[in-house]
């Protein structure tokens, strides 16, 4: 590991599994940047809902995989949207990182996502049975990325985030 990049590890999951609270812990307890994907798109392009709904959600992935390969390039720890696996490209940039998959239960979820606003999650459809979907939808994909994995359904965040910090320094 060189001085001039940072560790870098990538956080991936379902929407609610905690990859932004573990996040910002993991990054703190290494010394390295936090930087959320979602929230960089946001920055540059607008409310995810607003792009989902004017451009469609091939428009969002390929915004959301040039984020990803911009923060991959800045190294540190890099939380990504739930969906950002789907997108063949994005998981090919992941291929050379450590990737944590952060995993919820389904009980565990249904307190998390209740009433949010994920424009995936819309509709007339209970939350939580249209999460369980998207999930199976998704599995093989976050399978695929996946270095290692960490259930955060009923252990404290700063907890995992230990864990996964000192996971990411036997990497070095």
């Amino acid at each position: 590991m060189s001085d001039v990049h940072p560790p870098t590890v990538v956080l991936v999951g379902p929407m609610g599994s905690g990859k932004t609270s573990v996040g910002r812990r993991v990054a703190k307890r290494l010394g390295v940047a936090f930087i959320d994907t979602d929230r960089r798109v946001v920055a540059e392009h607008g409310r995810i809902e607003d792009i989902f709904a004017t451009h469609g959600e091939e428009r969002f992935r390929e915004l959301e995989r040039a984020a990803v390969r911009a923060a991959l390039a800045e190294g540190g720890v890099v939380s990504l949207g739930g969906g950002a696996i789907t997108d063949a490209g994005t998981r090919e940039l992941l291929r050379d990182h450590p990737v944590v998959l952060l995993t919820v239960s389904r009980e565990a979820v249904a307190e998390r996502i209740r009433g949010s606003a994920r424009p995936l999650l819309g509709g007339d459809e209970d939350p939580v049975e249209r999460w369980a979907r998207i999930l199976e939808e998704r599995r093989d994909w976050y399978e695929e990325v996946a270095t290692v994995v960490f259930d955060t359904s009923r252990r404290p965040m700063s907890r995992i985030a230990d864990e996964i910090a000192d996971w990411r320094r036997g990497l070095s």
